[in-house]
């Protein structure tokens, strides 16, 4: 499976790593009944937007079996997010020349997002998963087991991240527009000077899809 950010500077597509998972993450995500609810839902900056609540057996049929926490939450979340539209028009707000650049925050802030379920859920380290290469794409977190909506890609390896973020999927095409981020100018705490904008994303079932 694969998605394609389309960006304000051109389009990315990532291969998520569906085949690290058992079957059942993928299958849920491409049966899920997406269903959007307006609500106005306020953040510590005063910040409003839509939230969406997805299918809850279909999701919880992933999160949580018989107290036990399922493999491939994150490929759920991110997956869901994107179906529903949560990053259409969110900005990458963190940007750092020969490590990484970060988004998935809908304030734009690096200090909100919410996963799908509304709280933060457990980091999922898989050893075959590392960020071994340019375009590697794992979750962003402020600490241990804080996963919400924030992920960001790899400029360079970064063998230093193993183990403490979730690797989730990898750039295959749009190395280009990943190169244009990078040169990208930053102000104060690493801030893009010019926008970096997801306008929204494509899913596809097949990662050679077009």
């Amino acid at each position: 499976m694969s998605v394609t950010l389309h960006t304000n500077l051109g389009d990315i597509k990532c291969e998520i790593a569906c085949d690290e998972v058992p079957k059942t993450a993928e299958n849920s995500v491409l049966s899920l009944r997406v269903e959007e609810y307006w609500r106005m839902m306020f953040d510590v900056d005063k910040i409003v937007y839509p939230v969406y609540l997805i299918d809850s057996v279909s999701i919880c049929s992933d999160l949580e079996t018989e107290g036990k926490i399922r493999k491939g939450i994150e490929i759920v979340n991110f997956l869901a997010l994107c179906a529903s539209g949560y990053y259409d028009g969110t900005i990458f707000h963190r940007n750092i020349k020969g490590f990484m650049i970060q988004g998935g925050d809908p304030t734009g802030t690096g200090k909100g997002g919410t996963s799908i379920w509304g709280k933060k859920f457990n980091d999922e380290i898989r050893e075959s998963l590392k960020h071994n290469a340019r375009g590697i794409m794992a979750m962003a977190n402020s600490g241990p087991n804080t996963n919400g909506s924030q992920f960001f890609f790899t400029y360079a390896k970064q063998p230093h991240l193993n183990g403490l973020y979730t690797v989730f999927g990898r750039v295959i095409h749009g190395f280009e527009v990943l190169d244009i981020m990078e040169k990208t100018q930053t102000g104060p705490g690493d801030r893009p000077l010019a926008e970096i904008r997801i306008n929204r994303v494509t899913i596809h079932a097949n990662p050679l899809a077009g």
